[in-house]
């Protein structure tokens, strides 16, 4: 039978990696024109995607889901929607207000937010580790770094989960839509607070910056929330559950194995799945012309399992050498929060390895997936935990 590749199918979207094998082996270059996509899968080919903005646009977004492709996805998406020149200056501007020496010095606020609902936790016993802890870190830290009041952060978490939801066809919800505007006008008025009475946090500075209209700094902060929390809060999902199911593995971690649990799980499960790219002009792949302006959706939690590349590539391995992963993109297009989501991830887990014991255990049944969309994880992870 030839290969059928759906990711809005609930059974692919749990586990898309044997569809994958079968993408890399047999249609390399898939085409679904119900879905209207096209799909590169192989570790060459998605590296080198990612890496030509001139024949593979993202001017459209990167979004697979229909409603949420097309030439309005900047006013939303900021610079990731964008080509060069605009991309260069955009982010070369953000840049500068984000910079490392920013991040590094959030590494005590990080940790003071995941002891505390890490305490929780242990004084509940059993709790869900994706909504009780895996959400809320990230957010909560790009809230202290946009200077979110924490009287104001439950509504902005609010906001955030429906921003994110998805109908079973890949259109946004329409409580999403709502978010947007909400989220909007919130972080609007917050930038007009800065420019009139600037602050020691991320918008005040791009405010400071001048450079940036209200609407593009707004922009900015769509994507931290979008790019910045929710990929981070599955990649702390992913590293504790494939911990759990492999005990070698874990004992590893546990042991101190921090910056290698990260890694290989964004290998295995990468959170950012993939990318769709407005193709420029019509380009051959493995014998089939692909016309221009078709949306190749560019899987990178593939080229991260391909065998010609990792060996055992179905094998969660705290020791494999995870050089080539493409977790975070390549090229001019490579994720600016790259650092902010590794630092998150390495102060959660060293939390959780001195705070909890490593025989904590999951309730598989209770496990509950997102729908598709640009990320891939958990979204309920009941598990249960006892003092280390």
């Amino acid at each position: 039978m030839d290969v059928v590749y759906n990711p809005y199918d609930p059974l692919v979207n749990d586990d898309p990696y044997p569809v994958y094998a079968r993408l890399r082996r047999e249609a390399p270059i898939y085409h679904n024109a119900e879905l209207g996509f096209w799909a590169l899968s192989r570790h060459a080919d998605v590296s080198a995607a990612l890496g030509d903005s001139a024949l593979l646009s993202s001017d459209h977004g990167p979004m697979l889901d229909p409603g949420a492709w097309g030439p309005q996805a900047r006013t939303y998406l900021s610079f990731i929607a964008m080509d060069p020149p605009e991309h260069t200056r955009m982010r070369a501007i953000v840049s500068r207000a984000f910079t490392p020496r920013r991040v590094a010095a959030l590494e005590p606020m990080i940790r003071q937010i995941a002891r505390g609902y890490i305490e929780e936790g242990l004084e509940r016993g059993t709790f869900d580790f994706a909504r009780d802890f895996a959400a809320k870190l990230p957010l909560d830290v790009i809230s202290e770094l946009m200077g979110v009041p924490p009287s104001e952060r439950a509504g902005v978490r609010r906001n955030s989960d429906a921003l994110v939801r998805y109908d079973p066809g890949g259109k946004m919800a329409e409580d999403g839509l709502k978010s947007i505007l909400s989220l909007g006008d919130y972080y609007a008025s917050i930038v007009a607070d800065r420019q009139a009475t600037p602050r020691d946090d991320l918008v005040s500075a791009l405010a400071a910056d001048g450079e940036l209209s209200v609407e593009e700094i707004v922009a900015f902060v769509f994507l931290l929330l979008g790019a910045g929390s929710e990929t981070t809060t599955h990649l702390l999902g992913a590293a504790w559950y494939w911990a759990w199911r492999n005990p070698d593995q874990r004992a590893a971690a546990f042991g101190g194995a921090i910056a290698q649990w990260a890694e290989e799980t964004l290998r295995y499960d990468t959170p950012a799945h993939g990318l769709a790219r407005r193709l420029t002009s019509p380009t051959e792949w493995y014998g089939v012309l692909v016309p221009a302006d078709a949306k190749v959706w560019i899987v990178i939690g593939s080229a991260n399992r391909d065998e010609s590349v990792f060996p055992d590539p179905n094998v969660y391995d705290l020791g494999r050498d995870t050089s080539r992963a493409i977790s975070f993109g390549v090229g001019r297009h490579y994720c600016l929060g790259g650092p902010l989501a590794r630092l998150e991830a390495r102060v959660a887990l060293e939390e959780l390895t001195k705070a909890v014991s490593p025989s904590y255990e999951i309730d598989e049944e209770g496990i509950r997936r997102t729908s598709h969309g640009n990320v891939r994880g958990m979204v309920r992870l009941p598990t249960t935990v006892t003092p280390a």
